[in-house]
């Protein structure tokens, strides 16, 4: 069933373009770095944590390392362009820059401007929106260059964890993908990389910063998103290729991760 999305972890980038109402948004936190373009009308933000507010306009930018979450209260409906980059695909900039993948990562930053990442974000979106009509070489490019750029600017230190090593890490990013329509325990997934289920478990979490199973579930909402945008199949065999048990299911994970529904998604095509 998953010959309809090619495996390429590595270098796989998200795009969509997100609505929100005014109130409260929460970002979950997730395996992928996530950059956000504000897109509409300018919006007025409150940060509980940091007792600050701000005024919104078209072009800030906001960026949530992986394995970080975050809330604020905003006053109207907000727009903006999501950017979500794999570990895997800041890992192969690092490489290309002569950096250390496992001590290098990104730090949160709040309504920033960046007008490289802009002009990538906007670039990214009207590829996205028009269905990827300069192919797969242009998308994989601009997401090296945004890698690229945050590496450049936007990098923090960080301690090696000891988790999975390089090639494990590969070996199961790669499993998941190309098994995310089956059943995925954690038994199975640490046969993969020769661990008991256990000492798996911790070094996972270590290395991707979230658990196994939350790590699958995001990957399948991915995998559901990418499906719904080419509109191919039905919703509820979107739901089965992705490896969800049933519609339902995929509709309240996609609620919780991307903070829209299936429906949103799929209409997002015109």
């Amino acid at each position: 069933m998953s010959e309809h999305v090619p495996l390429r972890p590595r270098i796989s980038l998200g795009v969509t373009r997100r609505e929100t109402f005014a109130g409260d948004i929460h970002h979950v936190a997730g395996a992928d770095h996530v950059v956000t373009l504000h897109a509409g009308p300018p919006v007025q933000v409150a940060c509980p944590s940091t007792h600050t507010r701000a005024l919104k306009t078209r072009g800030d930018l906001h960026l949530m390392p992986a394995g970080a979450s975050d809330f604020w209260m905003e006053d109207g409906a907000s727009t903006a362009v999501e950017l979500r980059i794999p570990p895997s695909l800041l890992r192969l900039a690092a490489e290309d820059m002569g950096l250390d993948p496992d001590r290098v990562g990104l730090e949160p930053r709040d309504h920033f401007r960046d007008a490289q990442i802009e002009h990538i974000a906007w670039a990214l979106e009207a590829d996205s929106r028009a269905n990827t009509p300069n192919g797969l070489l242009y998308r994989e490019s601009l997401g090296l260059a945004l890698a690229a750029r945050l590496l450049a600017s936007y990098r923090t230190q960080v301690e090696a964890k000891g988790g999975l090593s390089a090639a494990q890490r590969q070996r199961i990013i790669e499993y998941v993908e190309a098994h995310l329509d089956e059943s995925l325990s954690l038994e199975r997934l640490s046969r993969v990389v020769g661990l008991s289920a256990s000492h798996f478990k911790t070094l996972f979490r270590r290395s991707m910063g979230l658990p196994v199973h939350e790590y699958v579930v995001q990957r399948r909402v991915e995998r559901a998103r990418t499906l719904l945008l080419r509109g191919e199949l039905s919703t509820g065999e979107v739901a089965l290729e992705a490896g969800f048990s049933h519609q339902s299911h995929m509709a309240r994970c996609m609620r919780r991760i991307l903070g829209v529904t299936p429906g949103v998604i799929a209409r997002s095509r015109a």
